[in-house]
């Protein structure tokens, strides 16, 4: 696979870079085992101290990281400079919270004082994709670094150059050298790089054919993975909701990085009594969006990262359509200018056997259902191999409690869009992957969790 910079508005291709040899793979591996046998002493203070650093330098940078972000993979700038923004955010979390996270926890046994013990496991592989080039990263960075592992990261092959800044942003902020490295790698080489036995362990965003690729590769050297895969997330708008506010936050929960997004609101699941009037009005606000050049403030959906997402997204529609779906807008690649544009789509009376009813669609389409109740609302919404967010719209007290409980995904929002937090753990179940990143949670992923007893 060729790794190199295209520019996703305009279709050419700006840079290419050489992969890695296998003697140069090496090299690094062997810095990083090194890097790990000192790092792991360093203390927490100083290790918050280069955190900090690297948020420091972010939000001085924000503008040019931003820049960078669009130029590679063509969301808007305003929200690649967000996405710089949140990378700050949880390098700060981390620098503050994980000393706390990882102390010891003391317990009453038997003993005389029996305790258990968090640390660190060496050498971790992070397979990061495109969509959030920055935070995907940072958000497994700064835990991982603060709990004393060091990092290799193969990133996706069309944002280089997000990949390097991101290992020269460590580098600056005063990491050892070995700390975090940048490798510019083919996926080809991955399975070689987990099985080695100086790699403990390696987490992956991405598609379900990439979690079990790397799953499986891991299984085999009896390695841990964190996964976080694909999702189909649910919308449900109920009777008694703010339709106006379920509206306004349908639009960015589905345009979001031009429907880039796992976490995004892919089926929209509304009640018979509303459904006219929400479909009505996410209509005219979606004929509203500005598609255009990512790097105008005005701008409202870029373009999609690659001609193959956006051809592969037009086929599921086109597919939809053919077998019985209604199309209420856009639907069409636009042809009319250079680059990857897809117009905010909307579809409707899809048929079970649509890709629009099951498939993840990843891109600028909305997938709208009429349900009659509540029941129906969770049957539809679980009835998917996905298990990621939700989201659900309703005011009655018993129906919030229910769809807490009945939803089946890692996380459930009420009466707000699903988001990934530094607080909160994230992460999904069913085919979306399994454990969890951020909060207490997903730092203590890739620690050694020791018993520790004394008589």
């Amino acid at each position: 696979m060729a790794i190199d910079t295209v520019n996703p508005a305009t279709g050419e291709t700006l840079k290419t870079f050489t992969p890695l040899t296998e003697a140069e793979i090496e090299t690094k591996i062997a810095l990083a085992e090194r890097t790990f046998k000192q790092y792991r002493q360093i203390n927490f203070s100083q290790k918050a101290q280069w955190l900090i650093k690297a948020a420091d330098l972010l939000e001085t940078d924000k503008q040019k990281f931003g820049e960078l972000i669009t130029l590679e993979m063509g969301k808007t700038i305003e929200s690649s400079i967000a996405e710089v923004e949140k990378c700050a955010f949880v390098c700060r979390f981390y620098a503050e919270h994980a000393e706390q996270y990882l102390a010891d926890r003391h317990i009453t046994t038997d003993a005389s004082q029996s305790f258990v013990r968090y640390q660190p496991l060496g050498i971790i592989l992070a397979v990061m994709p495109w969509n959030f080039p920055f935070w995907q990263v940072f958000r497994f960075a700064a835990p991982a670094l603060m709990a004393g592992n060091v990092s290799l990261l193969k990133h996706a092959s069309n944002v280089p150059q997000c990949a390097l800044a991101i290992d020269r942003i460590f580098s600056q902020a005063g990491f050892p050298s070995g700390t975090f490295q940048t490798l510019l790698i083919g996926a080809d080489r991955v399975k070689a790089i987990i099985q080695d036995d100086r790699v403990k362990a390696a987490t992956l965003t991405g598609s379900e054919h990439a979690g079990q690729s790397l799953a499986a590769a891991a299984g085999d050297a009896l390695k841990k993975v964190v996964l976080e895969l694909g999702g189909s997330d649910p919308f449900i708008v109920l009777e008694s909701a703010d339709l106006e506010m379920a509206v306004a936050t349908a639009v960015t929960a589905r345009m979001l990085n031009s429907g880039q997004s796992c976490i995004a609101a892919k089926r929209f699941i509304i009640a018979d009594p509303i459904f006219d009037r929400f479909q009505q009005k996410l209509v005219e606000r979606y004929q509203l969006l500005k598609v255009g050049d990512p790097m105008l403030a005005d701008t409202d959906i870029g373009p999609m990262a690659t001609r193959q997402i956006r051809d592969r997204l037009d086929a599921q529609v086109q597919k939809s359509v053919q077998m019985g779906a209604k199309l209420l807008m856009g639907g069409k690649p636009d042809f009319d200018r250079p680059g990857n544009f897809y117009p905010p789509t909307i579809l409707t009376d899809i048929p079970a056997n649509a890709p629009a009813y099951s498939d993840e669609m990843f891109g600028p389409v909305a997938a709208l259902f009429r349900v009659k109740d509540i029941d129906e609302s969770i049957e539809l919404a679980n009835s998917t191999v996905f298990g990621l967010g939700a989201s659900a719209w309703t005011n009655d007290s018993i129906e919030q409690a229910r769809l807490i409980n009945e939803l089946e995904a890692g996380a459930v929002f009420i009466n707000g869009m699903v988001k990934s937090d530094p607080r909160l753990p994230f992460g999904g179940i069913k085919r979306s992957g399994y454990g969890r990143e951020l909060s207490s949670e997903g730092i203590q992923e890739f620690v050694n969790i020791k018993t520790v007893w004394v008589k």
